[in-house]
């Protein structure tokens, strides 16, 4: 691999957060010019392609180099791990048309929307079974779970092989688009032993709010991580969202306490898989504890209410290297006035007020307010302004 541009520090190994997975950070950025990788064959990547060059080169898919050759691919498939047995459950792969394949060897330079963005060395090509990975990451054959339309429409051989990366992309949250590198120092700097990471790509609400600050009791900060990466056509824009996380911490979070960073990965929508992913690359950033709600990283009703959580009993708690918090659904009471979970409230379903952010699209989408057991008023302004504007 070319040498790497201004690689960051290796982490202190005499620091409170957990190592990375595989013992390093990977970073492979190189700083190269465009223009010294016109001679080679081209690939254009998709954004989820692009979203996953990120997240290997910078390290938040530690232990991973590169897009994943075939022994990996069948290991995670099959039983969650990478072929020398770290956890992992969700294959990170390259799909590429047939008659592509062909022309792809050694070296290729990686584009995205036309611009050379980075470079794989090309190891190995090779068939994946479709059904069996369908089956076993989503759990379903059915071509409308938008996970399963992208891999049969994805390209039928895989490549794998290490990448590089020219230059960070920043995005359209340059302030918050944090390297795993970058959200480490974030927190030593700011002297936090134990960080707490949540992730959504949903409209904050509530309940939200009531796991963050249930989180804050136990540890020292709270790493507010939103996906902005590619999202399915009706979920919120990362933009909105963002307004709202920057609307809610300014009126109702301690702000020596909080970090909002970006989370450049694509969803994948499946959902006890990906929240095992999301708990995996959170650890790379830093993080020592991670939030697992109901239904996470689920798309309609393939996964059951705590399959998310359930799944994390396949792992040793030693080998993740991350404490998995777990939430049950909370409900705003009108009782007892405060968002509460059954752990808490000893009311029957008539006093509660549902909350989820399939709730809040579906209020936002019909032009009807936003109740504030529902929301925030700051944050259902931001909201509502947004879906007017879209209408």
């Amino acid at each position: 691999m070319t040498p790497l541009l201004a690689l960051p520090a290796a982490p202190d190994t005499r620091s409170p957060l957990p190592a990375p997975l595989g013992g390093t950070l990977v970073w492979q950025v190189s700083g190269r010019e465009a223009a010294e990788l016109a001679h080679l064959p081209r690939l254009e990547l998709n954004a989820r392609g692009m979203a996953d060059l990120e997240m290997i080169a910078t390290g938040a898919y530690s232990p991973l180099r590169g897009f994943m050759n075939e022994a990996d691919y069948r290991s995670v498939v099959e039983r969650m791990r990478l072929h020398d047995g770290t956890p992992w459950s969700v294959p990170v792969t390259l799909p590429v048309p047939g008659e592509r394949a062909r022309e792809l060897r050694g070296e290729v330079a990686l584009t995205h929307h036309g611009r050379v963005v980075g470079r794989l060395q090309v190891s190995e090509q090779y068939r994946p079974d479709k059904d069996r990975e369908a089956l076993e990451v989503y759990r379903t054959r059915d071509e409308t779970h938008p996970g399963v339309a992208a891999l049969r429409a994805a390209g039928a051989v895989y490549l794998a092989g290490e990448v590089e990366l020219l230059a960070l992309p920043r995005g359209d949250f340059p302030a918050e688009h944090l390297t795993p590198h970058e959200a480490r120092a974030a927190f030593a700097a700011r002297g936090w032993r134990s960080v707490v990471a949540f992730q959504t790509r949903n409209p904050i609400h509530r309940a939200h709010e009531y796991l963050h600050k249930v989180a804050l009791e136990l540890v020292d900060g709270l790493f507010l991580h939103p996906l902005v990466g590619a999202t399915k056509s009706d979920d919120v824009p990362a933009s909105v969202r963002m307004r709202a996380y920057g609307a809610l911490l300014q009126h109702y979070y301690p702000a020596h306490r909080v970090l909002l960073g970006v989370y450049p990965a694509a969803m994948r929508y499946a959902g006890p898989r990906e929240a095992v992913l999301h708990a995996l690359s959170r650890r790379n950033y830093g993080c020592t504890h991670f939030i697992v709600g109901r239904d996470h990283a689920g798309v309609g009703n393939y996964y059951g209410t705590y399959d998310a959580q359930e799944i994390f009993s396949a792992f040793g708690r030693e080998e993740l290297g991350i404490e998995i918090l777990r939430f049950e659904h909370t409900f705003y009471c009108k009782t007892c006035g405060a968002v509460a979970s059954r752990r808490s409230c000893p009311h029957g379903d008539a006093h509660h007020v549902a909350l989820s952010g399939t709730r809040v699209r579906d209020l936002l989408r019909a032009g009807e307010p936003l109740p504030p057991e529902f929301s925030r008023p700051e944050v259902a302004e931001v909201l509502r302004s947004a879906y007017r504007d879209r209408s």
